[in-house]
């Protein structure tokens, strides 16, 4: 089915979720390793470092027809492996691509991702307090960050029965494996709009969000068996039904997917992309565009931080975006000097949703 096209697209990178406490990949390849470094004493056998989630899912994913567990030798071998190499690669997900082939790496990896991933949620900033159900986020510790100024730009000037078509015209493709805009939210239009979990659940409904390399599951209210939520603490099973829901480089950009095609049209097709916390990374730009036809030109307009970026790099960026994909150079506005938090409040009138 072709997606109308979007008023707004919004490409969010590991930069975004940073500022909600989330790790970007050079700190996560720490935490990583560290929940990777599974070791025993002897003779007890007992775990004295590592992650003793990831410890049961290893004999979860070695449990035989008839119960038994078998060794998990190999895959702690691929643990330490992983480990070993994290101050080498660029990223787990690179660590993992290199090795697409070694079934332990990449089980041990996603297991790892995974864990990471939710116990960053729990020490995040979107974090809630579920002990009493009629807690919601802190919205004034993120009232700084670049989530609160880009709901303003989403409700400005829209009163509720309006927020339906006003989310229709956006989409958002994030690259982490986080769900810290679902969350967020999820709980903003609550808030705003005094509405309840089931009406903020049927809104978002009408705001396309994809996660090309997978992420932790959905969020639902209330949370139910086998769903994991925000920052939540799974039990082995739920462990290693998380991991198998992430992919590496090479599983995300697989053009049979219908929604690696419906990304793309998207992207094509939209008015205004605005790039947050996003590296440029090839691989990611490929998956988004795929392969360019000659002569392409594509109508909108481009908005991105580029913060830690060089000079140069950010040139040649943007200068891509000109000559491989087609944009027009006045129309691409792609800014090393801004940080997320930044972001709308130097482009909010060039990005409003009409």
């Amino acid at each position: 089915m072709t997606s109308p096209n979007k008023s707004l697209v919004l490409v969010i990178g590991a930069g975004a979720s940073k500022e909600a406490g989330l790790p970007l990949g050079s700190e996560l390849k720490g935490r990583i390793a560290k929940a990777l470094d599974l070791r025993f004493e002897n003779p007890s056998n007992r775990r004295i470092s590592g992650d003793q989630k990831i410890e049961k899912a290893l004999y979860l994913l070695n449990q035989g027809s008839n119960g038994r567990t078998g060794d998990i030798g190999p895959h702690v071998y691929a643990c330490w492996a992983i480990r070993d190499a994290m101050p080498q690669a660029a990223s787990i997900d690179n660590y993992i691509d290199a090795h697409r082939d070694n079934n332990l790496i990449a089980e041990c990896g996603k297991l790892a991702i995974a864990a990471s991933i939710l116990e960053a949620e729990s020490k995040s900033l979107l974090h809630i307090d579920d002990s009493n159900i009629n807690n919601t986020i802190n919205f004034h510790a993120i009232e700084n960050t670049w989530y609160a100024d880009f709901f303003k730009l989403i409700v400005a000037g829209c009163q509720y029965d309006g927020i339906t078509e006003r989310l229709s015209k956006i989409s958002i493709i994030t690259f982490n494996y986080d769900r810290c805009i679902e969350i967020f939210l999820h709980c903003a239009l609550k808030n705003y709009y005094r509405i309840d979990n089931q009406e903020a659940q049927e809104l978002l409904s009408n705001l396309q969000i994809f996660h090309p390399y997978g992420y932790l599951g959905r969020l639902e209210w209330p949370c139910h068996h086998p769903l994991v939520g925000f920052g939540g603490a799974p039990h082995p099973h739920q462990l290693v039904q998380i991991s198998k829901g992430l992919m590496t480089f090479t599983e995300g950009t697989d053009e049979n997917l219908s929604e690696i095609n419906e990304i793309r049209s998207i992207i094509k097709g939209a008015d205004k992309l605005a790039f947050l916390g996003f590296a440029f990374n090839q691989q990611n730009l490929d998956l988004l565009y795929g392969s360019p036809k000659l002569n392409t030109k594509l109508h909108g307009e481009i908005f991105g931080t580029a913060k830690g970026l060089s000079e140069s790099d950010t040139e040649v960026i943007q200068r891509e975006f000109q000559h491989k994909y087609g944009y027009d150079r006045s129309k691409i506005k792609v800014n090393r000097n801004l940080v997320c938090s930044e972001f709308f409040g130097e482009y909010g009138r060039s990005l409003a949703i009409t």
